[in-house]
């Protein structure tokens, strides 16, 4: 056959508008089983791949929203621990301070008695010594003043008892006048 033949039958059989049934039911077999798969095997392979990353994403939304109330509880935790060592702080610097202050009243009443016992142990030592002195000034005031009394008088005074009276009475005499004077 021609191809003139060809042409012919082709022109008085087909219309061109027209597709071919059997095209028609090939294409839509092919379809219909691409269709299947689509439906049955991958939809279902997206559907569970998309509900993972919401559950992923929802999942680490929630823990980072855990994460974040963990941290500023941390962080509150933190705030009260500084507040209570700060707090403990002042308190020991304040019973330091106390302490010292009571450590300086105790050294300073120490020192105001240890002053008042040296004082008056040095006051007493002075009337032993003024005391000592006045005795040993009596006893040679005594012997001068008998020396001297015998010398103008050109009498002995050599009688113990007479030479005693002869002192306490220049004595009480000076004293006297030492008396005298300091009250004027």
């Amino acid at each position: 056959m021609n191809s003139t033949d060809f042409i012919l039958a082709a022109s008085e059989s087909a219309n061109p508008l027209l597709p071919n049934p059997w095209e028609i039911l090939v294409t839509g077999v092919g379809f219909a089983v691409l269709l299947f798969i689509v439906v049955k095997v991958i939809a279902p392979k997206f559907e569970q791949s998309y509900e993972d990353r919401v559950t992923a994403i929802e999942g680490g939304l929630e823990k980072a929203e855990a994460a974040q109330k963990e941290a500023e509880e941390t962080l509150a935790q933190y705030k009260a621990q500084l507040l209570e060592a700060r707090t403990e702080a002042n308190r020991i610097r304040e019973d330091a301070r106390s302490e010292g202050a009571q450590i300086l009243a105790d050294l300073k009443t120490k020192a105001t008695d240890e002053a008042t016992r040296i004082t008056e142990q040095a006051q007493r030592q002075i009337e032993a010594e003024r005391t000592a002195a006045l005795s040993s000034l009596r006893t040679d005031v005594g012997t001068l003043a008998t020396e001297l009394a015998s010398k103008i008088v050109d009498e002995a005074l050599k009688d113990d008892a007479r030479a005693q009276r002869v002192v306490d009475q220049f004595l009480n005499d000076l004293e006297a006048q030492q008396n005298a004077g300091a009250s004027n």
